[in-house]
């Protein structure tokens, strides 16, 4: 039993949902991985989240705080909009969870929880403009400036995923997305996208993980996939240096693995990144997220640990 106050964050992600106690030193002292119930629709979600907590809050036997990291954000009258966890959308999602467990809870989309853990503790501490990224699933972001998350009055900054690939050759595919729009960077940069690529230029049901590790075994099929997306992906990060010129960009979620990304991307994108004809290196640094995996739920559990509890 624990006397001290253990912060629990959950980190709601497209295909698998972790949990996370804290302690006060940042200390993980409990953690819990499950399939994320999608499919099962949004009462599923709901309940697996509160078994996770209360899972946590049995291992922690003591005051807890609670944070949600999930996909979208909030409305102003606080319902999800913009999840690629389609179930979620339209949903009083923090209410719910405030209900069912009957204390405050603060919710977050997960790509803020990702850029605030990198810059309290992780990759950009320290650093002024953090631009952190998920990619996985699908393609999500989040600004932290100097240690704080930013959020905007409309709840969309970092909304990078749902803008179009810039640069895209005339004839190059624009995949439809969920948000109603075509040829959004989620839907050329993640990984699904990876896999689809692969597929309609070489064939074969290769996931994107499968398709590095192909690559950096010597097969050309897959390396040209590997290629081709990180070429994509230098663009759309080059975009972001131009609008915000972050001193470090952060990179989680599965894709984040790929250790060739951090030395092949930065030596494409300065062929975007505006200088006005002087060409002069882009000070901007790639890094992986220093907490891998975990970045995302441990920033859910710093947003609500400043939260009472009567937990």
């Amino acid at each position: 039993m624990n006397a001290g106050r253990w912060s629990i964050g959950i980190d709601l992600g497209g295909t698998k949902t972790e949990a996370v106690a804290l302690d006060a030193a940042g200390q993980a002292c409990w953690r819990q991985r499950i399939a994320t119930p999608s499919a099962h629709g949004y009462d599923a979600m709901l309940d697996a989240i509160c078994r996770l907590v209360d899972a946590g809050r049995s291992a922690s036997g003591g005051r807890t705080t609670v944070g949600v990291g999930a996909p979208g954000s909030l409305t102003a009258d606080g319902l999800v909009k913009n999840a690629n966890t389609t179930c979620l959308n339209g949903r009083p999602l923090q209410q719910d969870l405030q209900r069912r467990l009957g204390q405050p809870v603060a919710l977050a989309n997960d790509a803020n929880c990702l850029a605030l853990s990198e810059a309290t503790d992780g990759a950009g501490q320290g650093a002024p403009v953090v631009f952190a990224a998920i990619l996985g699933t699908g393609c999500g972001a989040g600004i932290a400036v100097d240690g704080r998350v930013l959020t905007g009055p409309n709840r969309l900054a970092g909304e990078w995923g749902h803008n179009p690939l810039p640069w895209a050759d005339a004839d190059a595919p624009r995949p439809a997305c969920y948000c109603g729009q075509s040829g959004c960077v989620e839907t050329l940069c993640s990984g699904p996208a990876i896999a689809a690529d692969h597929q309609r230029r070489h064939g074969g049901a290769l996931t994107a993980l499968q398709i590095a590790e192909q690559a950096a075994a010597g097969d050309a099929a897959c390396a040209d996939s590997l290629a081709r997306w990180q070429h994509r992906l230098a663009r759309a990060l080059a975009s972001v240096i131009n609008l915000l010129d972050p001193d470090v960009i952060v990179l989680g979620g599965g894709l984040s693995r790929i250790a060739a990304t951090y030395t092949a991307v930065p030596a494409l994108w300065g062929q975007w990144v505006f200088a006005g004809g002087q060409r002069e290196p882009v000070r901007t640094r790639l890094l992986p997220a220093a907490h891998g995996d975990a970045s995302g739920v441990r920033g859910a559990a710093w947003l609500g640990r400043d939260l009472e509890t009567t937990a």
